[in-house]
């Protein structure tokens, strides 16, 4: 259902592949960006972009299991972190890494940015997924 292609002829990726591709007819889910807030709408992880990054996964873990889908299914990530500073970068993709996201390995950017929409919001993960059929 789903081919991941790593390029050759580019630097091999560390825990990615370069390209997903997926047949026409499979359904697919976009979803929004996934933020470190609980089901309260409190920020979860103040000043803690590893925390934050663990709950934005768990949230986006419940994002995927609305529309019948789940981690295995991601085709593509954007990660966006509040960092000025590669070892922050890395510290939150560990933490993808490790949920699972990356066993495809999955087609993912991971990006530092400035600030994001929320009050002390470090982490933010936007995912497109196939939605298995349920037959």
């Amino acid at each position: 259902m789903i081919q991941r292609v790593t390029v050759p002829s580019l630097f091999p990726p560390p825990v990615y592949s370069h390209a997903s591709v997926v047949k026409a007819g499979t359904d697919l889910a976009f979803l929004a960006g996934s933020v470190p807030l609980d089901a309260e709408g409190k920020l979860v992880g103040e000043g803690d972009p590893v925390r934050q990054a663990e709950q934005v996964l768990v949230n986006l873990g419940e994002q995927l299991r609305a529309v019948g889908s789940d981690m295995a299914h991601v085709v593509s990530t954007d990660v966006y972190v509040v960092a000025g500073e590669p070892a922050v970068l890395s510290a939150v993709w560990d933490v993808v890494e490790a949920s699972g996201l990356s066993s495809g390995p999955h087609s993912s950017t991971l990006i530092g940015v400035t600030c994001l929409g929320y009050t002390g919001q470090l982490v933010e993960i936007t995912a497109t997924a196939v939605v298995p059929d349920q037959a």
